[in-house]
């Protein structure tokens, strides 16, 4: 059944095409709510959160494609976790740490599967990564990763440059760590 269908069939009451939607689409919702919640369960949380409020709210939602949709989802499921990490005081702006500029080959990051890439960002502290997330995946401008968390665009800006930095250095740690298991 086609994403419009169930739009449609939601909208006249039917749990069953909720289910199949949910279905449809949970997998893909869930990687997007563990990009910015570490815990397994946090992610979940806001997830159903995110699914409660959009099927409570589909009859607003004027489908145009799937795309329009998975975009409008999308921004439901993001929203839900940033009220989540606000909610529980976990989401704080990392103050200046100590970085070193680190020179990586210019296509380090392309030689690395996507989930070992995932790894990197889970491991950045939750400032960094919510605001690369917001930023380099979701392609937010730095005007509206402040706007979203409260902040001044300068400090989201700071966020972006800082995790870029450890994320480097989270890369270079891991690849010398499997040189040396490899020499050993």
């Amino acid at each position: 059944m086609q994403i419009g269908e169930l739009i449609n069939e939601i909208r006249a009451g039917s749990r069953a095409a909720e289910q199949l939607l949910f279905d449809e689409t949970a997998d893909r919702m869930m990687a997007l709510c563990r990009r910015y919640l570490k815990k397994k369960e946090d992610a979940e949380e806001s997830m159903l959160n995110g699914y409660l409020k959009a099927f409570t709210h589909i009859g607003h939602f004027e489908y145009h494609s799937d795309a329009a949709f998975y975009g409008w989802l999308k921004k439901l499921m993001i929203n839900e976790c940033l009220m989540f990490l606000r909610k529980k005081h976990v989401f704080t702006i990392e103050a200046d740490l100590l970085h070193e500029q680190i020179a990586l080959p210019a296509d380090a990051f392309d030689r690395m599967q996507a989930a070992d890439i995932r790894a990197l960002i889970v491991q950045l502290p939750v400032g960094y990564r919510t605001v690369f997330n917001l930023y380099e995946v979701e392609g937010f401008t730095h005007a509206e990763i402040a706007s979203a968390l409260g902040i001044a665009e300068g400090t989201s800006k700071s966020q972006l440059s800082k995790a870029r930095h450890l994320l480097q250095k989270l890369y270079q740690q891991q690849n010398s760590n499997y040189a040396e298991r490899r020499i050993k």
